[in-house]
């Protein structure tokens, strides 16, 4: 399997990300990750979805059967180009007065920041690729993760060129 990232430029309306995210599902896509959010133009919606496929023509299926929806303005997949992806992720971890500087060493060598302290815990927030995050939580693991949250991955093109000009 492999994992493609896709930008999809969308109608500003309601129900199309379950309209996107049924027909990928009803094909039999897994899909790994999806996030929508605002554009820079107030009638669009960008839907960053990361799906795994066994083929590329498993994933022109997928891009093929998408367009065809109404609502839908613009497909690019980010993998094919030059493109900087990032995920947040917010980790609650179990700390004790004896483990809290160890935990604050880990955020420090991992450029993370703590976000919020109790007495029996901290909440990181952490920005960065996919393996960096997957190292991050590999390491806190040792010191009990009580809850974890992922945006997934979201991705632009470096260089002028927008998604809604490839």
């Amino acid at each position: 399997m492999k994992k493609y990232l896709l930008a999809v430029l969308v109608d500003n309306k309601p129900g199309v990300l379950t309209h996107v995210s049924g027909l990928i599902s009803r094909r039999a896509f897994n899909i790994e990750s999806i996030s929508a959010g605002y554009t820079e133009e107030e009638a669009v919606t960008r839907i960053n979805i990361v799906v795994s496929v066994e083929s590329e023509n498993e994933l022109d299926q997928v891009v093929n059967q998408l367009s065809k929806l109404i609502d839908v303005i613009k497909i690019v997949n980010l993998t094919k180009y030059d493109s900087i992806a990032r995920e947040l992720v917010m980790i609650k971890v179990r700390a004790t007065r004896e483990t809290r500087a160890e935990i604050i060493d880990v955020v420090n060598v991992f450029r993370a920041n703590i976000v919020d302290v109790t007495p029996e815990n901290v909440v990181i927030e952490l920005t960065g690729q996919q393996s960096k995050i997957d190292a991050v939580i590999e390491v806190l693991s040792e010191y009990e993760i009580i809850e974890i949250a992922r945006t997934g991955a979201i991705a632009l093109s470096r260089g002028p060129v927008p998604v809604k000009k490839m």
